[in-house]
């Protein structure tokens, strides 16, 4: 088992984030144009909740960002290498923890279509589709995280 720790992004992982959502096989094929020159950027690290997962040598594993003002979840990657191990799992409960703290009643997530059934196990329900739009050519599942259910029920 690895010896994950989740804490607070800084704007030096800027490279890395940005490294790990470009090279997501999840954006492979028709999907590329999604993360085609995508940045993460430092002053986005800075200004809103970002939270990365990282092994005992500091790989990054995993990171996911909150929109506490839109209550939305905007990122959310886990890196190929880490896919299977219960890091995009831990990630949704910190994400969901904190937005309980923040006093969130709700967070929404417009997902990945690939991501819809992790989303749903992790404890989302689907509230409707997003229609294509800018560079994107697909709906998008809508699904929210209703923070008033119970901590556990995640």
């Amino acid at each position: 088992m690895l010896d994950i720790t989740l804490r607070r992004a800084t704007a030096a992982d800027a490279k890395r984030l940005t490294r790990l959502v470009r090279t997501s096989s999840a954006y492979a094929g028709e999907y590329a144009v999604m993360v085609d020159g995508y940045q993460v950027g430092g002053a986005y690290i800075e200004h809103h909740p970002v939270h990365v997962a990282v092994d005992a040598e500091g790989l990054v594993l995993g990171f996911y960002a909150l929109l506490l003002d839109e209550a939305e979840l905007d990122l959310a990657f886990v890196a190929d290498r880490a896919q299977g191990l219960g890091i995009g799992r831990m990630l949704i409960e910190h994400m969901i923890g904190e937005g309980r703290a923040a006093g969130l009643d709700a967070i929404r997530v417009v997902a990945h279509p690939p991501a819809e059934e992790f989303y749903l196990r992790t404890g989302a329900r689907r509230t409707g589709t997003v229609r294509p739009g800018g560079r994107i050519f697909w709906d998008r599942p809508e699904l929210t995280y209703d923070l008033a259910a119970p901590a556990d029920a995640a």
